[in-house]
């Protein structure tokens, strides 16, 4: 599975395009804070795509009290259900930081902890876009969720990206 953080950002359109064409679904973890309604969410679902929450500002949830961490998630999930009109179930923690009461947020409000098998370490490699690939493909096997951000340089190696797992005979799916 394919899945975006920090979004949605200004190069959604691009990431659509490209899956659109590739025919793949992916997982989107949004900030409910950058999501404004004329960014392309209806698009995202429309085209089969998934939204899950990212927190309301990306903080490291464990630096947070269980108080602070509940109202990051319950201010996300309600903000983006009340644009998207999805129910979100999916949450993923920023920087993949959680605790004890992150667990105990997040079951309280139904969200499924969602983390990554595959980090492409794509937010450091504007200058070398094509790592990503490397950091990448040498680690795919059954069932792996790859983290990937909403960036620039992702966006220019998704689709060699993509199409080197194809070439591999992989398959792209959403969680169930």
């Amino acid at each position: 599975m394919l899945s975006f953080d920090d979004g949605p950002s200004s190069v959604l359109p691009e990431i659509l395009d490209i899956l659109k064409h590739e025919n793949v679904p992916a997982m989107f973890f949004w900030q409910s804070k950058l999501l404004y309604p004329a960014r392309p969410w209806k698009r995202l679902i429309e085209e089969g795509h998934r939204v899950g929450t990212h927190t309301i500002t990306h903080p490291d949830m464990t630096r947070l009290d269980y108080q602070a961490q509940y109202r990051q998630l319950a201010g996300s999930v309600r903000s983006l259900e009340s644009i998207t009109g999805q129910k979100i179930t999916y949450f993923r923690p920023p920087f993949g930081q959680y605790d004890e009461n992150t667990k105990r947020a997040a079951k309280e409000l139904g969200l499924t902890i969602v983390l990554w098998k595959i980090a492409s370490i794509d937010w450091e490699l504007k200058d070398n876009p094509r790592q990503i690939v490397d950091n990448t493909f040498p680690n795919l096997q059954d069932g792996a969720i790859i983290l990937l951000h909403e960036l620039e340089q992702t966006v220019k190696i998704l689709p060699a990206l993509i199409q080197s797992i194809k070439q591999e005979g992989y398959t792209f799916q959403l969680l169930s």
